[in-house]
């Protein structure tokens, strides 16, 4: 009686409670599907659940940023300007540079010599983009580009510009772009980190990277990016010590969790909770990093389209192919550094030799991505920290020139992951020093890759010192424009 009671009261028979639970029984299901360590109990795993799902739904899954530091001339790539070479020698009006700042190496010039490029161009594709005669692989993929010719920075130096675009302030300590989307999205693969970072030299004046670059910030040390090296151990100290085998490593790994347990237990310092992560992480490494990085076992036909140099460790072609692989097995953004792009100097003999080392495997991964069905899901982006003048830096020869930093008006592109495809956004003037037409700022920049993403930029924030930060700060807007 009691019982029939209880039932009539609150109406619970077992058909009323599955009709009235299906929804929160499917709930429970898209979330493990989406985290699978959701409801495994196990508390290391909670504490690597990401901040949150999407604010909404993604275009991409995963960023390959391809890095060009020290800044590509946008006149010798991308940004056509035959009137540059029709006034070669002449000085540049000074309706057009107006007040721009200059920088310490070329304020004591008095006369400012346009210089026109020493490389040719030609249209290409549907999109009938512009494309320099260096870029011969690049410009065969330019209908799956989206090239922006009109980014801007107010950083005219590159330490400061290289610092603003990788974490979105100029000065130190604020966490990198990478390390943003790990905290704000997680990694896809629990053997491999979110935010992983890989270092190329080429064969130009070089500009130094730094850990700042790829720095965690004021955020929990697990977002930091990992770097790989190019030596026989990708990852330091990975590996095991001899005489140590995995069972070892596993109970050694268990005890020392249980002692930082306590003494999290005692400080309450949630970076003795980072480092029991990182362990665990290291630990489950050993198994997924050295399969990943054994590019011995590429087909021919993917070693053909990359280079041979894909093969070489350590130099931007197999870093690039790393990078695919990477992002195949679910890292969530992978950074590519390659210096040698700075030429101030020597430029008509420098360039094209940095332009040999990324052209063709830049290429090969649009299309080596494309044919595998992950371009749509991968966002690609290439470019550096800001522009080149269209006068010359020193003595104006036509045959050995070099540009000066410009922050004005500079070229990136990007594809895949959401982006439309075969266009050309933004306009500059025509001797290519400022922009006339829908400028897009570095903020600009990130709010739109976070959007891509399926994150808000004005949301993903961060209590640190008494107020809220984020990658964009308190600037930054979409590009709609760019979004597919």
């Amino acid at each position: 009686m009691e019982n029939e009671f209880f039932k009539n009261r609150l109406n619970i028979t077992r058909r009323h409670f599955l009709s009235k639970s299906a929804v929160g029984l499917g709930s429970m299901a898209l979330g493990s599907l989406l985290m699978p360590n959701l409801f495994t109990g196990e508390e290391e795993n909670l504490a690597q659940l990401p901040l949150g799902l999407p604010h909404f739904a993604p275009k991409a899954k995963r960023i390959i940023y391809l890095f060009q530091n020290g800044a590509p001339s946008q006149l010798e790539t991308f940004d056509y300007k035959p009137l540059l070479n029709k006034m070669a020698g002449e000085d540049l009006p000074e309706s057009i540079r107006g007040t721009q700042r200059l920088t310490g190496m070329t304020a004591n010039q008095t006369k400012f010599p346009l210089i026109g490029s020493y490389f040719g161009f030609k249209q290409y594709g549907q999109s009938g983009a512009w494309v320099s005669d260096m870029l011969p692989n690049m410009a065969k993929i330019v209908d799956e580009l989206c090239i922006i010719k009109t980014m801007n920075t107010e950083a005219i130096n590159h330490d400061p510009a290289l610092t603003f675009i990788q974490t979105g302030a100029q000065v130190g300590n604020r966490p990198s772009m990478g390390a943003w989307m790990s905290y704000g999205l997680g990694s896809e693969n629990k053997n491999l980190p979110a935010f992983c970072v890989l270092l190329s030299r080429g064969r130009g004046n070089g500009q130094g990277v730094y850990s700042k670059l790829w720095t965690n910030g004021f955020l929990d040390s697990t977002h930091q990016g990992v770097v790989f090296s190019s030596g026989e151990d990708p990852i330091l100290y990975l590996k095991d010590s001899d005489g140590i085998d995995k069972d070892s490593r596993r109970r050694m790994l268990d005890k020392l969790a249980e002692l930082n347990h306590l003494g999290f237990e005692t400080s309450g310092d949630p970076e003795v909770q980072a480092k029991v992560q990182q362990y665990e992480m290291a630990y489950r490494m050993q198994t997924a990093v050295p399969e990943l990085t054994d590019l011995s076992k590429e087909p021919d036909h993917i070693v053909k389209m990359y280079g041979p140099e894909c093969l070489v460790p350590g130099t931007y072609a197999a870093n690039v192919l790393l990078a695919r692989k990477l992002s195949e097995s679910g890292v969530r953004f992978v950074q590519l550094y390659h210096q040698g792009w700075d030429q101030h100097g020597n430029l008509p003999n420098e360039m094209p030799l940095q332009a040999e080392d990324v052209d063709r495997s830049s290429a090969a991964l649009i299309m080596d991505l494309k044919q595998r069905g992950l371009l749509d899901e991968t966002l690609v982006i290439w470019g550096g920290e800001f522009g080149r003048t269209n006068y010359c830096q020193g003595t104006f020869t036509k045959d050995n020139y070099g540009r000066d930093h410009h922050p004005r008006a500079y070229t990136i592109w990007m594809a895949g992951g959401g982006v439309k495809p075969g266009i050309v956004y933004g306009e500059t003037d025509e001797f290519g020093y400022n922009v006339i037409k829908d400028p897009v700022h570095i903020n600009d920049f990130h709010a739109t890759v976070m959007h891509l993403m399926g994150l808000n930029h004005e949301q993903l924030t961060y209590k640190h010192l008494g107020r809220r930060y984020r990658l964009t700060d308190v600037a930054g807007k979409l590009v709609p424009g760019i979004i597919a």
